[in-house]
């Protein structure tokens, strides 16, 4: 495939590209969240909220507050192994499960945090609960806490945008009882799913779909929740998602077997029972979406046009989201289009929405770098001078990959540049960029193996436009401080900190600390980084409940063993920030102490540091 390097740039974009050019080296970060190694079992302050398996930053405004989500530790399925790696889009570990069952109480695992550098007590970047629909803070005494929540972005006026579930409710059971049910009392069911929201302080706004209740031939009803997200806001307070518009055909059978005067369960537990299954039901119609959030706290929804216009007896099932927006009111997602306006060939590709002369929203299609060879693609986040950062995917050397492209919006022109990644040159490493500042700094993550056989592991990495650096293309890890690799000084060279940790039984683990940052998320003005790092940490027995196994005597949690009775560990997901080192002399670490790694030699000396005094005109806020 040959691939588009060149790109007609805005003047805008010139102008900070050209200031960018004169630079020489990549800013040295430190993580500074993560500096206690000898945590206990709940993670307490390092990385996710306590009585949490792992934690992940999603954003961070120009305030160095961010907003992320921790997920619990919950029951295996069988057949699951317990890898404990980052593996999914949206960064969470698919190695965890909970069943989920009309039959039994309703398990909430997802729960939404906020941190910044000065939460109370000074415990600065401590994740902190955020409560939505009444929801306790995970561990809590007695509390089976049903509502799953998520936060992905924030603004600068600490506005919080994401999703959340309805809370359990319950109905008599009235259904047929055995050996394995004999003293069920009631059927468990959530209005909705998966519903947007906004949070402006201690109040919840929900985004209500446009579709969330269905309605058969006969003039029934059936309460089905709908679908709605809440992507990103910016400093204007507009909001951006999507949401289901109406629902598909394919799935009025089944909500009609609900309706249904003979069912054997309530219609609402029909329903919830459908939502729960391998493939949830209902499908719908998902449309990219914005809200204006107003002063009074009221919304006023906005609808972005698909990038097609449906046969007026078509059945197919079409969708667009949202993702990133400016503060110019620019908005980037991807929709279903006819590519090159051929109705046999449909595609789900990057695009953006501006308004016209009218003050009107109008679809726009992002150039793909093939039209013939790009399977699909998707835009994550645009900056104020009009850059927006995606990824496609395509066959690269045989297999689909994912690349990190970048396009500039004002230019209005036919190609996407796709830069070089690691190899000064363009490789078959899927790469998926996540944010871009105002200074033209990109972050995602990117593959570091070539492997063709294996699962290649990933690290976060820092892009920068226009600088003249050898190695423009960085991963994140390369620009650490050893100390924030896990490093302490050991006479003229450095050694691995060691960790010493006792379980409830009296037995001792010691391990080398590791730090990995596998995925950054969200970059901002000054240049903090959030996103996940692997740490390791002790793996601890859980009994069938999902819940660790205490020592009745000392109150404390066992390790897990190996067959040699041994202690194991393992690499966890934890929130990371990282904040550029504001020490001229400072250097990212060299040393390595891992076989066969070559110790990294950072290129020129200088940092980037002066470009934050550029004109305001090129720093307006970030959408974050």
């Amino acid at each position: 495939m040959k691939l588009s390097r060149k790109i007609a740039l805005s003047a805008v974009a010139v102008g900070v590209l050209g200031a960018l050019g004169n630079a020489v080296a990549a800013p040295v970060y430190e993580i500074i969240n993560l500096d206690k190694q000898e945590y206990d079992f709940v993670g307490e302050g390092n990385g996710t909220l306590p009585n949490t398996r792992n934690g992940y930053a999603q954003a961070v405004n120009n305030n160095d507050q961010l907003v992320g989500v921790a997920l619990g530790r919950k029951v295996l399925k069988p057949d699951d192994v317990d890898t404990d790696i980052v593996d999914s889009a949206d960064g969470i570990s698919s190695s965890v499960r909970i069943t989920l069952s009309t039959d039994k109480e309703i398990e909430g695992n997802n729960y939404a945090f906020s941190s910044s550098d000065n939460t109370p007590d000074n415990k600065d970047w401590v994740p902190i609960f955020e409560s939505f629909n009444g929801a306790k803070a995970p561990g809590t005494p007695n509390n089976a806490n049903s509502i799953n929540s998520q936060l992905f972005g924030i603004n600068a006026a600490g506005i919080q945008v994401g999703s959340m579930s309805g809370p359990q409710r319950t109905l008599p059971f009235t259904g047929e009882k055995n050996d394995n049910n004999k003293d069920q009392k009631f059927w468990y069911f959530r209005d909705y799913e998966t519903r947007g929201v906004i949070k402006k302080g201690d109040v919840e706004i929900p985004l209500i779909p446009p579709y969330h209740t269905y309605k058969n031939s006969d003039n029934k009803t059936a309460e089905v929740g709908g679908l709605s997200t809440a992507s990103a806001i910016n400093d204007s307070n507009l909001v951006v998602g999507y949401a289901s518009t109406d629902i598909a055909d394919s799935s009025t059978g089944n909500l009609d077997n609900c309706l249904k005067s003979d069912a054997k369960e309530p219609v609402e537990v029909c329903v919830q029972d459908l939502q729960f299954g391998t493939r949830p039901l209902p499908v719908y119609q998902i449309r990219a979406q914005a809200w204006q959030l107003k002063d009074d706290n009221t919304v006023t929804s906005i609808d972005l046009p698909l990038g097609l216009t449906p046969d007026s007896d078509s059945k197919a099932i079409f969708q667009a989201q949202a993702v990133g927006v400016n503060n110019d009111g620019v908005i980037v997602g991807r929709s279903d289009t006819y590519r090159g306006g051929d109705k046999n060939n449909l595609r789900y590709d990057a695009a953006y929405w501006k308004k016209d002369a009218d003050g009107k929203y109008q679809y726009q299609h992002v150039p793909n770098v093939s039209e013939k060879d790009d399977r699909d693609s998707i835009a994550y986040a645009i900056n104020n001078a009009g850059i927006l950062v995606g990824s496609y995917s395509a066959f690269i050397e045989g297999r689909v990959r994912s690349k990190f492209f970048y396009y500039d919006t004002k230019a209005a022109g036919d190609k996407v540049v796709v830069p070089n990644d690691f190899k000064d040159r363009l490789t078959d490493l899927t790469s998926v960029p996540r944010d871009i500042n105002n200074n033209n700094q990109v972050v995602g993550s990117i593959e570091t193996d070539f492997s063709k056989t294996q699962v290649r592991p990933r690290a976060g990495f820092l892009f920068e436009m226009g600088s003249k650096d050898e190695t423009k293309f960085h991963n994140l890890n390369n620009l650490l401080t050893c100390q924030s690799k896990g490093y302490e000084p050991d006479g003229d060279s450095w050694k691995r900190h060691q960790v010493e940790v006792e379980d409830g039984s009296g037995k001792k683990l010691s391990y080398s600390t590791r730090i990995e940052v596998v995925e950054a998320n969200s970059i901002n003005d000054d240049g903090t980084i959030v996103g996940t790092a692997l740490i390791t940490k002790p793996r601890y027995q859980i009994d069938d409940d999902g819940k660790p196994v205490i020592d009745p005597d000392s109150k404390k949690p066992l390790f897990e063993l190996n067959a040699l009775g041994q202690p194991v560990t393992a690499s966890i997901p934890r929130m990371v920030v990282l904040k550029p080192v504001n020490d001229t002399s400072a250097s990212a670490c060299t040393f390595s102490d891992v076989p066969g790694e070559k110790p990294y030699e950072r290129k020129g000396a200088g940092m980037l540091f002066w470009i934050f005094a550029l004109p305001l005109a090129f720093l307006r806020r970030r959408k974050f």
